[in-house]
């Protein structure tokens, strides 16, 4: 990718072209909505949305008429995205709204976003509500570092292979979940990661907002008595530092010594310098390496 820089002013340039606003709606309370989101969504020519009947909505709730309301989202963004993007071209102001929150997470936003870096089309975020990092914040774990999961593929198998990747990994986990998979979800976590600390947030800035915290075990017995309802996004505990360096000390455990010291030689290493940093790897001498491979 080439070097840009954008100002998020340069729409007034006299270039012709408009700009893409990316706009934060609510992610339950209508009142999640700031001044600026409002105030863009009556200024834009054009709004493109994941749902329009869910948009239609919001728009009629805050008394907004837009020129026209597109419909944007996974199934249609291969035709709709270049339609749009001809549109800010010839001088439309496009604002793309997801259902809830940010577009661009967990939805084709992303896509329509490198669309218009491509054609110089200024891009600019409008931020608001989020549910994953409303989750994080009050869920009681660590906020420092974190990873956004999003929602997890639907086969066992699949899932299994992504969690694998964070096991010992440092920083929070975040997941989004429906709530007729929760429980498979957190048996699977369970199975992978081992019964850690967990935040169940359903229903975020809602009327009926909850918040179960817990160990793993005790949320899947909450949700037996409880019937899990609403999405959820799902905070889950780190993995902690003794074992991330457990699992980066061992990362060779599986090799043969000759492969050991063929990944060394792989990195540019001279064969005595890569039995040198195997012998160390396995707390054995050079002398022992060296032995076993004549």
């Amino acid at each position: 990718m080439s070097l840009t820089c954008q100002s998020s002013f340069q729409e007034q340039s006299g270039s012709g072209k408009g700009a893409l606003y990316l706009v934060a709606t609510p992610i339950g309370n209508l009142e999640d909505i700031t001044f600026r989101a409002i105030r863009t969504l009556k200024e834009c020519d054009i709004i493109a949305a994941e749902d329009t009947r869910q948009t239609r909505k919001l728009l009629t709730h805050f008394e907004i008429s837009p020129q026209m309301l597109f419909s944007y989202h996974e199934h249609n963004k291969a035709a709709s995205g270049p339609e749009l993007i001809r549109y800010i071209i010839e001088g439309k102001n496009l604002a793309l709204v997801s259902d809830a929150g940010l577009p661009a997470i967990s939805d084709p936003g992303a896509d329509l976003v490198k669309l218009a870096v491509e054609e110089g089309i200024p891009v600019i975020p409008i931020p608001g509500a989020n549910a994953a990092l409303s989750a994080l914040i009050a869920s009681g774990l660590p906020t420092d570092r974190f990873t956004f999961i999003g929602f997890l593929p639907r086969e066992r198998k699949e899932i299994e292979s992504i969690l694998g990747a964070f096991r010992s990994s440092q920083g929070t986990l975040l997941f989004y979940e429906s709530p007729h998979r929760v429980i498979k979800t957190l048996n699977i976590l369970q199975d992978v990661l081992g019964n850690r600390k967990v935040a169940l947030a359903r229903e975020l800035t809602k009327r009926y907002e909850e918040f179960v915290r817990g160990s793993i075990d005790e949320c899947l017995a909450f949700l037996q008595d409880h019937p899990p309802q609403g999405e959820y996004c799902l905070v889950v505990e780190s993995a902690s530092f003794q074992e991330e360096q457990e699992q980066l000390s061992s990362w060779w455990k599986d090799l043969t010594l000759e492969q050991h010291v063929a990944h060394y030689e792989s990195e540019g290493l001279s064969r005595k310098d890569a039995m040198k940093k195997t012998a160390g790897d396995r707390g054995v001498s050079k002398r022992d390496v060296y032995n076993a491979l004549i």
